[in-house]
């Protein structure tokens, strides 16, 4: 826990689930895509403790201002700066010819488009800034070390706070992979992130973009939906993490978990690697955040976010999706 306040620059100790400033109640390199079916700093205190710490309890160092905790159905909003928030909703899988946007008017589903270069997707469509999501329980028992980590189901529908914004980029369909590999790239900083998308043309995603790519119209709090599914995703890895100093790889290639789809159709926004992305409007320094989480048992959750760790952390679990601008 020493590392972690440290982390928090002599700031009261908070949780930040990422990005989701959560105060507990008192009561404790080739840059190259996989196919969609394809087999796919801090600064230096101890690199890799500080990522086993921050990741095995999932939480960030926010600067945002505490939110007062309620009890079992947690109730918290969520703005593009990470203040505040829980987020989460289930959509079906855009699978019909057309959808309804959020003013109503049937569109046409994001998809492969000319407009992206091959590997991306298409997102376009109106987006919340700011959501609020309740979660109806939690995964773990009460004084357990992930009490408020995991949701296993969130109520339905998230309420958006405020007017949508549209939006419209393209977005790597699947997580960056090594060359001559299906596994995805790791051992990534920001700055290597953005190094390898200006590499190939493209950039970093904004967290607004990554997380409209995530949870869709519908305010999804998970990519595929609003209750908890270990299976779908590479996530919740209970044994074999490793030490500190040392975690265990467990990633794995986009076609592993078929079911770990967005409804823009993106693949493991949820586990798999932590992805690199910049804080819409954020100063150098804090807007270096990792989005999607990696294989631990973590939240997961389209809005959360790792922050405190700067431009220059590359760990096991760190890699890059890239955005781009879409005509």
């Amino acid at each position: 826990m020493k590392a972690l306040k440290e982390a928090c620059l002599g700031e009261a100790p908070r949780a930040t689930f990422g990005g989701f400033l959560f105060v507990p109640p008192t009561r404790r390199g080739s840059g190259k895509r996989a196919p969609p079916g394809a087999a796919a700093t801090m600064p230096h205190r101890s690199p890799l403790a500080a990522a086993l710490l921050a990741g095995m309890v999932a939480i960030g160092c926010g600067r945002s201002r505490p939110v007062p905790p309620t009890a079992p159905g947690v109730s918290l909003s969520e703005t593009d700066s990470g203040t505040t928030g829980v987020t989460e909703t289930t959509s079906a899988a855009l699978s019909s010819p057309l959808r309804s946007n959020a003013a109503g008017n049937q569109v046409p589903p994001a998809s492969h488009d000319e407009a992206c270069a091959d590997g991306m997707i298409l997102v376009e469509g109106e987006y919340c800034p700011n959501v609020e999501q309740k979660c109806l329980h939690w995964l773990d028992p009460p004084g357990s070390r992930y009490e408020f980590f995991r949701c296993a189901e969130y109520a339905k529908p998230a309420t958006c706070k405020g007017p949508r914004a549209h939006k419209r980029f393209c977005i790597d369909e699947t997580e960056r992979v090594e060359s001559a590999s299906d596994l995805p790239m790791n051992k990534k900083s920001w700055t290597d992130a953005t190094l390898a998308c200006k590499a190939d043309g493209a950039r970093l995603c904004m967290t607004s973009e990554w997380q409209f790519a995530c949870e869709g119209e519908e305010m999804r709090p998970y990519p595929y939906g609003w209750k908890r599914d270990a299976s779908a995703c590479n996530v919740d890895v209970m044994t074999g993490l490793g030490h500190v100093g040392g975690l265990v790889d467990h990633r794995t290639s986009a076609s592993v978990h078929p079911r770990c789809v967005s409804p823009f159709g993106v693949h493991d926004m949820a586990g798999n690697v932590d992805e690199w992305a910049t804080v819409d409007g954020a100063p150098r320094g804090s807007r270096e955040v990792m989005k999607g989480s990696w294989w631990l048992p973590g939240r997961h959750a389209c809005r959360s976010f790792q922050g405190g760790h700067g431009a220059y952390y590359g760990g096991v679990e760190s890699g890059v999706r890239c955005c781009k601008d879409a005509p």
